[in-house]
């Protein structure tokens, strides 16, 4: 059964940083991209940001470009997204997927086979 996990969310103040966390188990880590996306009260899911199988590449949504880190650790089968400089409007759900899509870093749903529950990142002003 996969099962990803996030964390690491919480409430912090305008200009602070976060590190979010997603733990697989069930599937082959390595064998899949991996990608962040969240989702604000009243909105529709979006993409935040994708690393691709090897870790050499990756891709950032214009909102958090610049601001923002993806990584992952195949050994411990975690893919990360640091965030800095939080705005409140990065106030969402973040939730991690995993894709063997033969295209990544496209930022769309489809592409992704597993999602996680998500982690709730508050940014108040």
């Amino acid at each position: 059964q996969v099962q990803l996990a996030e964390s690491g969310g919480g409430s912090v103040q305008a200009g602070d940083s976060l590190r979010l966390s997603c733990v697989a188990s069930g599937l082959l880590f390595a064998n899949y991209h991996w990608g962040w996306f969240r989702q604000a009260p009243g909105k529709e899911r979006e993409f935040v940001a994708a690393i691709n199988r090897g870790g050499g590449g990756t891709a950032y949504s214009d909102s958090v470009k610049g601001r923002s880190i993806i990584s992952r650790s195949n050994l411990q089968k975690t893919v990360f997204l640091q965030m800095n400089s939080l705005k409140p409007e990065d106030t969402a759900v973040y939730s991690c997927a995993a894709s063997t899509s033969v295209i990544w870093g496209r930022g769309r749903e489809v592409d992704y086979n597993y999602w996680g529950q998500g982690t709730q990142v508050t940014v108040s002003s």
